[in-house]
């Protein structure tokens, strides 16, 4: 009975932790705290108290958490943002995105050199951690939002673009600590390569998975989310073994797949977001518990994080984004937004936690100092988000998303549906035609199928377009 009573409080502070965690967002929203935040502290708190906490989880444990969380939060931010939305401000989220980040890491590497006296090389493993935004934190701020204009969509196409490239250049960093002898060339190296591989695996991943999405006929409904999440694994797996970014695979699949029709996508994308939530909460909870926080008072870390973190947000983070933003067609107040949302998170810490790994000098050192830096950015930048939205008329509410529900429709004669192909009927973005019934028998439609008097369709719509389509089809389906 030992063991089941040990797993049995383990499942009790595993299920009370998330318990904790879902009522703390009531917490959040009285306090304009942004969630992640209050799990990061809470957790760091936590493990102080009860070292036993801490010791139960390790750096290696953290690291494959947060990977798994962070290939379900890219997928889902990139369904959201989708081609669309993402082709219309392109340009601003890869020149942020890329450029912005290697501008960033380099500053911020002559910042540590110069005011807190490490190395070039420590200083560009810091330089590097603290470059990307975090998609975790960006997609919990504005993820309930509508934006208006196109700094929304820059803010969350930079998060997710990003992260990639962050990585990538600190696996770069870290082979350069770890081989003196070497040059920055093989940082160059590292990136391109995983980039290209990236970009490429999830092109091709999203030209599969799409027709998949449309036609695989799985035994249950509630079996599509799940299978859909788990192509996003495969697509991970497979860019990681061919040495490519598999978070720029799985992003890139997620915005190309985003906009297009497919059956029970709305489920998908429910279902991505609540675990993408989850993952949320189970990464930065084992982060904080990573974490101790005694340890700031040793060789300063807390004043040096405090430092950098205020140089980071307030000086090398619009002198960067403010300069790539200058040729881009955007309102000063949109500017001036995006250039205070890089918001730090989970990937800065991860790539902390990628030094510690890989034992380079002082990374004990940079690991604190990224943590300093990410609980300042997500308390102070993550909480006057939407002040800052209403103070540079960056229109900011909170979206409202809609259930879906299946719908039979008879097609009655002389009905505005009868004659039309299924791609040209007005169904409405993400609305999905599952099947055509005509002379008794039940058929899987294409684009080009055309309706005709007497079908009885089937209909994944919103809930609430139900009496739209009605008078449109001509009324419900007998029986």
């Amino acid at each position: 009975m030992t063991e089941a009573a040990d797993f049995g409080a383990i499942v009790l502070v595993v299920a009370g932790g998330f318990v904790l965690a879902l009522a703390s967002t009531k917490l959040t929203r009285i306090l304009r705290i942004p969630a992640p935040a209050l799990f990061l502290l809470v957790a760091a708190v936590a493990s102080d108290v009860w070292p036993r906490l801490g010791e139960a989880v390790s750096l290696m444990t953290v690291e494959r958490l947060a990977t798994v969380a962070l290939i379900v939060i890219l997928f889902d931010g990139g369904m959201r943002i989708g081609w669309k939305r993402m082709r219309s401000a392109a340009v601003p989220v890869l020149t942020v995105g890329v450029i912005g980040t290697f501008g960033t890491a380099a500053l911020m590497a002559v910042c540590a050199h110069w005011l807190i006296g490490v190395s070039w090389i420590v200083a560009g493993i810091i330089g590097a951690a603290l470059a990307p935004t975090d998609p975790a934190v960006m997609f919990s701020v504005l993820g309930d939002k509508e934006i208006g204009g196109r700094s929304g969509t820059v803010l969350e196409g930079e998060s997710g673009a990003n992260d990639p490239v962050g990585i990538a250049l600190m696996i770069g960093m870290i082979e350069l600590a770890l081989h003196p002898g070497g040059s920055f060339a093989i940082v160059v190296k590292e990136f391109v390569i995983e980039m290209a591989v990236g970009l490429a695996i999830g092109w091709v991943a999203a030209r599969v998975l799409l027709p998949l999405l449309r036609r695989a006929a799985l035994p249950d409904a509630t079996l599509h989310p799940l299978g859909a999440l788990a192509a996003a694994g495969v697509i991970y797996g497979v860019t990681s073994v061919a040495h490519g970014s598999g978070f720029l695979a799985v992003f890139v699949a997620g915005i190309l797949i985003g906009d297009e029709r497919a059956p029970y996508k709305a489920d998908i994308e429910r279902f991505a977001t609540s675990l993408a939530s989850l993952a949320e909460v189970v990464v930065f909870v084992a982060l904080g518990l990573t974490f101790d926080v005694s340890s700031l008072g040793r060789d300063h870390l807390w004043r040096d994080g405090i430092v950098l973190g205020l140089l980071l947000a307030f000086l090398v983070r619009p002198l960067v984004v403010g300069t790539l933003l200058l040729p881009v067609r955007l309102r000063w107040g949109e500017r001036l937004f995006v250039m205070w949302g890089g918001l730090k998170g989970a990937v800065p810490i991860l790539l902390g936690a990628f030094a510690v790994l890989a034992g380079v000098d002082q990374a004990d050192r940079v690991y604190g100092i990224v943590f300093v830096v990410v609980a300042l950015s997500v308390l102070v930048q993550g909480s006057t988000m939407p002040l800052a939205a209403r103070l540079l008329g960056v229109p900011m509410q909170p979206s409202e998303s809609g259930h879906w529900q299946f719908e039979r429709y008879a097609v009655g004669a002389g009905s505005r549906a009868a004659g039309l192909a299924v791609r040209d009927l007005p169904l409405g973005e993400g609305g999905w035609v599952q099947s055509v019934e005509r002379d008794g028998v039940a058929r899987r439609p294409r684009g080009s199928t055309v309706i005709e008097d007497g079908d009885v369709v089937l209909v994944l719509a919103p809930a609430g377009a139900a009496g739209t389509l009605e008078r449109y089809f001509g009324g419900d389906a007998p029986g």
